[in-house]
């Protein structure tokens, strides 16, 4: 069960000390600091509605392999994780209870996991949390037994989970950086939002072109500044709808390896808290999801924020909404590349359509802006191909089966000589982007990624 779910775990409201985490199914260890951490991202930093529930996504340090090995009393130990951090799918609800001194009890069941899978995931914990409201501690068993028999979740794996009677189609993604499309899915089927997961997705429900309605005209400004590793403070009324955009936007990145930190929801209490919000300039690439007001007035200083929800018209009743409004404000970005005012305009149009028209549009801005990602890394690859020892450079020149070495000057003249397929709005914007882009983090990691391919590929063409 640990290779996809490492435990669920029943975070109560406690009057004295708030959010408590009094449960984890199967047992499993937390460090005291996760447990405070994974309580306060569980619950919404304010009222949300007097009964209900919500679902939504957090990403938190992974402290448990920073300290030693705890064997469990089953024998078990903690696995150990992927990239460092832990992934929290939240059902929270609120009911009233009589009985309490606030008369209402709050509640959030957490799904633990190491792994990426927004869509998959939130859709399980969608299932299981109305059922455990219900019946309790043993729909968690059911649950851990259905997760139990599942395969180990192979890279590009599509497969049938079975989930408390029902039948999930889910395909996995080769790795995290990969990205995964409609229209490359393995299904054997057209895909259909109702019926197939592409599990690291970010949520369609609600239709994400929604909670981006009011930044509709500037998200490919959001795309460049996404591209150039600036920070973003996204900013909503629910922790729901900033987990969901921030879901998205992490998945634009691909298939550029991820350089920065992200966080789905983001709390005062979160034990980076310091670390990420102070008074020196945004981490690089940091995208970070709140929903507390405090944060307009600690982030001041920061170049970019979105604050998701939907646009302002005489005809929507006003809701009320601490912090920024809905929409783009950014002090330092000037865009360099034309945005497609064909798809813009089709998307606004989608907004007033049906539920369905709604998803696949937004499926469309998808691939819209993933294909812009794609198209970025045109001139850069044509570049790299030349870097690429020749067969007898391979053969004569000892250990030459590495890429030669990058050379800015010689990417700029292929640049200058090739040009781009983007729509830069100038050769000089064109040029600025990517002495921009060179400098960031992300490109680094790209470029070791493409090497170690092209060696491991010419290695194995040695040996065989």
């Amino acid at each position: 069960m640990s290779q996809w779910v490492l435990a669920f775990a029943v975070v109560n409201f406690d009057l004295d000390v708030g959010p408590v985490v009094c449960g984890v199914h199967p047992p499993l260890y937390l460090a005291p600091a996760e447990k405070e951490n994974i309580a306060f991202s569980s619950f919404p930093d304010s009222l949300q509605f007097e009964q209900g529930s919500e679902v939504h996504s957090f990403r938190i340090q992974d402290l448990g392999t920073s300290q030693k090995r705890v064997v469990l009393d089953h024998g078990n130990n903690r696995p150990d994780n992927i990239d460092g951090y832990l992934y929290g799918y939240s059902h929270f609800s609120q009911r009233r209870d009589n009985t309490s001194k606030r008369g209402y009890q709050q509640t959030s069941l957490v799904l633990l996991s190491h792994l990426q899978y927004p869509a998959l995931f939130t859709t399980l914990i969608m299932k299981l949390g109305p059922l455990f409201l219900t019946h309790g501690v043993p729909m968690l068993e059911t649950a851990c037994h259905n997760i139990a028999h599942w395969c180990s979740p192979s890279p590009g794996l599509t497969i049938e989970l079975g989930f408390l009677g029902s039948v999930l189609h889910v395909e996995l993604p080769m790795n995290a950086d990969i990205q995964q499309l409609t229209e490359t899915a393995s299904f054997h089927e057209k895909f259909d939002p109702t019926l197939h997961l592409l599990s690291s997705i970010a949520p369609l429900d609600p239709p994400p072109i929604s909670i981006f309605e009011a930044s509709l005209p500037h998200l490919w400004s959001i795309w460049e500044c996404l591209m150039l590793c600036e920070p973003i403070l996204v900013f909503g009324s629910s922790p729901a709808a900033t987990s969901q955009a921030v879901w998205w936007l992490r998945d634009l990145l691909r298939p550029i390896p991820l350089a920065n930190d992200f966080r789905p929801y983001f709390t005062i209490h979160d034990k980076d808290h310091a670390l990420l919000v102070n008074k020196l300039p945004p981490k690089s690439g940091l995208i970070l999801g709140v929903t507390n007001p405090f944060f307009q007035k600690s982030c001041a200083h920061w170049p970019h924020v979105l604050s998701v929800g939907l646009k302002a018209s005489p005809r929507r009743q006003a809701t009320i909404m601490a912090g920024p409004p809905p929409g783009w404000c950014t002090r330092t970005h000037r865009r360099y590349i034309s945005k497609d005012r064909q798809v813009l305009k089709a998307i606004e149009k989608a907004c007033h359509a049906s539920v369905q028209d709604r998803i696949q549009a937004s499926l469309d801005l998808r691939r819209h802006l993933s294909s812009r990602t794609n198209t970025m890394l045109v001139p850069l690859n044509r570049y790299l191909n030349t870097l690429i020892p020749s067969p007898t450079e391979r053969t004569t020149v000892s250990g030459c089966r590495r890429l030669k070495p990058f050379s800015t000057v010689d990417f700029f003249s292929s640049l200058k000589a090739n040009g781009s397929p983007l729509p830069f709005k100038s050769a000089t914007k064109r040029r600025e982007f990517y002495e921009r882009w060179l400098k960031t983090p992300a490109f680094g990691l790209w470029l070791a990624q493409q090497e170690e391919v092209v060696h491991r590929t010419l290695q194995d063409k040695w040996t065989g």
